[in-house]
């Protein structure tokens, strides 16, 4: 596959402080990539040095080939959705998306038939002559997609796009952009702090913590395998527990952390072959499953995924260990 975008050993210094050291990335052509972190890991800067809004240090930014570093925002081949989508609210939803290429001077016939055809693309046409304050927050995030989509840009920047939307319509939304994403074949980097959202809709995931990035994976991969003990605690649910944890139990063992997924811990019924003695001591019901809060006779306390009708707190039961993961100052070892 090509390369559509190139992030090469970027760094970015704020009010003294290192803020993105050294981040290297490659985007395929036609790629999703999501930067996914904490608040504060440096996502949003990476965001910014991609689009022109900062300039690094150091670093170079480099799209289908072509090095932009040193080129404004408005010069690039790339365009941007804001987090509060930034739509000017006296103007019309046709307005707001032909605002760039007015800006650009673009041709009144070119202006409005590139328009018309991202509109429909949206799916916004039945909104083309209200004003963003008339329709609905999932509405003004597609104007704001919109608007970036008409520059017809190499890539597409995303920031935060779906913090400002209630919970029901984040699903649905986050599929819509990932729909046209697709149909697009657009090169897309997207920054989000939402766990869910990112393995939902990226190709691949870039875990950030601390200005670089951890890992670079597809989200299966990240769940699965993680390469850190901050990716393995930031991505899905974990157990950790300090010491080397075996099917047989606890072993202690300085500077070594153990890790396991709940569903990777099996409750079993008490005195079963293979299993840890251990007692229920919570169970808290999710609908569908159950987590299920498990104490055994070594003190190691354990969150178990149970579906099916789970046991009653009190209860002694048997536990029994899937794959277990291990970390020396917060490298996976094996």
């Amino acid at each position: 596959m090509t390369t559509g975008l190139q992030l090469e050993g970027l760094h970015k210094e704020l009010g003294g402080r290192t803020i993105v050291e050294n981040l290297s990335l490659d985007v395929a052509t036609g790629e999703l990539v999501c930067l996914l972190g904490p608040s504060g890991c440096g996502k949003t800067t990476t965001l910014r040095m991609i689009a022109g809004f900062l300039e690094p240090e150091s670093g170079r930014v480099v799209v289908a080939g072509h090095d932009v570093t040193s080129l404004p925002p408005e010069k690039r081949p790339s365009a941007m959705v804001f987090q509060n989508y930034a739509l000017w609210p006296h103007m019309t939803v046709t307005k707001n998306v032909a605002f760039p290429l007015r800006l650009a001077k673009r041709p009144r016939a070119e202006i409005a038939e590139r328009v018309a055809k991202v509109l429909e693309l949206v799916n916004l046409t039945h909104h083309k002559d209200s004003r963003p304050g008339r329709i609905s927050g999932g509405e003004q995030q597609r104007t704001a997609l919109a608007r970036a989509l008409v520059q017809e840009p190499a890539v597409l920047l995303l920031d935060e796009p779906l913090s400002n939307l209630d919970a029901k319509l984040r699903v649905r939304v986050r599929e819509d952009i990932r729909e046209i994403q697709q149909r697009l074949g657009i090169t897309t980097v997207m920054v989000t702090h939402d766990q869910d959202e990112a393995m939902a809709m990226a190709d691949r995931i870039a875990v950030m913590n601390d200005g670089r990035i951890e890992q670079v994976s597809s989200p299966q991969e990240l769940y699965s395998d993680p390469q850190t003990e901050f990716v393995a605690t930031f991505v899905g649910s974990l157990n950790k527990v300090e010491g080397r944890l075996e099917p047989h139990g606890l072993t202690p063992e300085a500077g070594l952390t153990s890790a396991i997924r709940p569903e990777a811990v099996a409750v079993v019924p008490a005195s079963s072959d293979g299993a840890l003695d251990a007692e229920v001591v919570r169970v808290t019901p999710h609908g569908h499953f159950a987590e299920v809060k498990v104490k055994t006779l070594g003190e190691v306390e354990l969150v178990s995924f149970v579906t099916g009708p789970p046991p009653a707190e009190g209860d002694q039961v048997g536990v029994r260990l899937g794959e277990v993961w291990r970390f020396r100052d917060g490298k996976r070892v094996r």
